[in-house]
């Protein structure tokens, strides 16, 4: 890691020689396609140089519009932005990775992408249904897929240029330690719930060891109960030094050596997510020995199934 007083210049080395990460990123999920048009624009003029979708979040062509208007307008290089988007549950059967991939490209207004992640550790049955369910109204699980095999053919997408690195998402552990035992291009990036109430320490240690990033989804807790920025500890901090809540909480993200992803309509949220300096010691310590709650928002991690992903209707 490269640390910055200013933390949103930090930098994260990323595996096989694919270069390094920001690590302060900009979530996409945004329902709304003029709010979410909006936001980007918002976000790459505040230096945001991180996004990240996904084609379940339905709305890339958004994304791939809001990127083109700041490259025309000089905003950003291309090259100088990093575009992560995710593999969806449907599309696990290796015959179908590429072609997923080249729907997202199309949708993005993009030839490459930066990162490629496989959204869940589960397969869902193939087909044009994004949430497939049973007779019973349960998800459709495809039982003839491993995520070795989809694995092997995010490999490929490495080998023909189509993304610079590949990584693993709404995982746990155990199933990340059993594609690290076999893989032939590792994980550069696995992207999970992470905040002060899931600090994921062994998770983090164990990327660290391996040269994978953590990447930090909601990492404010999406203003659910229990609220992380509410916390006393976090509050106490930030009264301290004269910052927000929030901004304590992203600093405490990137300063134990992980990214992080925001995802704010409000501009004047998104200029304070992004405008995060570094914590004294002895508040880092206070927030890992005296937070005490402990809580998972989000239930992926069991189902495949994400709890922040509004469903269409």
């Amino acid at each position: 890691m490269q640390p910055a007083k200013h933390l949103y210049e930090t930098t994260l080395p990323l595996a096989n020689g694919a270069g390094t990460l920001p690590a302060v990123g900009f979530g996409t999920l945004i329902r709304d396609p003029v709010a979410a048009r909006q936001a980007i624009k918002v976000a790459l003029e505040t230096g945001f140089r991180h996004l990240d979708c996904a084609e379940l979040y339905r709305n890339e062509d958004v994304v791939g519009q809001a990127m083109r208007e700041a490259f025309d307008a000089g905003t950003v290089r291309r090259e100088d932005l990093f575009v992560t988007t995710k593999l969806w549950n449907n599309n696990h059967r290796p015959e179908r990775v590429g072609p997923a991939l080249e729907a997202s490209l199309k949708r993005l207004q993009l030839d490459y992408v930066d990162g490629y992640l496989v959204h869940t550790p589960y397969a869902f049955r193939p087909g044009d249904e994004q949430y497939p369910t049973d007779k019973d109204g349960q998800p459709a699980y495809d039982r003839e897929v491993t995520l070795v095999e989809t694995w092997r053919a995010m490999e490929r997408l490495v080998d023909e240029g189509k993304c610079r690195f590949i990584g693993l998402s709404d995982i746990r552990l155990e199933r990340l330690k059993e594609i690290v035992a076999v893989a032939r291009i590792m994980p550069a990036v696995v992207q999970v719930e992470c905040h002060p109430y899931l600090p994921e320490w062994e998770l983090l240690e164990f990327c660290q060891a391996h040269g994978i990033v953590l990447l930090a989804f909601a990492p404010l807790g999406h203003g659910m109960e229990p609220r992380i920025t509410d916390d006393p500890v976090i509050k106490a901090i930030a009264q301290r030094l004269d910052r927000t809540p929030a901004q304590v909480a992203l600093a405490w993200a990137v300063q134990r050596g992980s990214a992080l992803l925001t995802t704010s309509t409000n501009p004047a949220h998104i200029r304070e997510n992004f405008a995060i300096s570094a914590l004294p010691e002895d508040a880092m310590q206070a927030m890992r020995s005296g937070i005490e709650t402990t809580f998972r928002l989000n239930a992926v991690v069991d189902t495949g199934v994400p709890g922040f992903v509004p469903k269409a209707g």
